[in-house]
């Protein structure tokens, strides 16, 4: 495949970055939870909304219980290479799913840097979820004649690994020397 180095085609890019925090609850603490993730991602958190009653958890059917971001613009690099720093530059290998995509926890806000701890606010963690495509993924979401991607244009795990690698310096760590 010696053609494949300059295809435009088969480079791998960040289609997009979703920042979750799960609170349980909802009143002040989420209130707190949205403003730490409007000040690391820099853009406004739309609320989530429970599912189903869970009684043991004093969580009510349709009642917010967390806040997410969905980052596409050029800032999500930039909130990545954050996020990265949190966790030391080392993700666990089971992090990557076959389709090439990938997702993380940071168990404190304050691991990020710059961020100073506030006792008013109190800590949160994070899950950071990552989406990778190829140029060409559009077929797929698009409303008229949307279609599936090729076998061949898809993106696997190994690629995925390859890519996070060389482009932010990430090591991958297998299960037993993750901690």
């Amino acid at each position: 495949m010696s053609g494949n180095e300059n295809n435009k085609m088969r480079e791998i890019r960040i289609a997009k970055v979703t920042v979750n925090v799960g609170v349980g609850e909802s009143g002040e603490k989420l209130a707190k939870a949205e403003s730490i993730v409007e000040m690391l991602t820099g853009q406004k958190p739309v609320r989530t909304i429970a599912k189903k009653t869970i009684q043991p958890f004093g969580i009510r059917k349709k009642q917010p219980i967390g806040v997410k971001v969905t980052m596409c613009g050029k800032n999500k690099y930039e909130f990545l290479k954050k996020a990265f720093d949190a966790v030391e530059y080392r993700i666990k290998a089971k992090s990557f799913d076959a389709h090439g995509n990938f997702s993380f926890g940071i168990k404190e806000h304050i691991d990020f840097p710059g961020v100073k701890y506030d006792p008013n606010i109190g800590i949160f963690g994070m899950d950071v979820c990552v989406e990778l495509e190829r140029p060409g993924y559009r077929v797929k979401r698009r409303k008229i004649k949307n279609t599936k991607i090729g076998k061949k244009h898809r993106i696997t795990r190994e690629e995925a690994m390859e890519y996070i690698k060389s482009k932010f310096g990430v090591e991958i760590v297998e299960e037993g020397e993750a901690e």
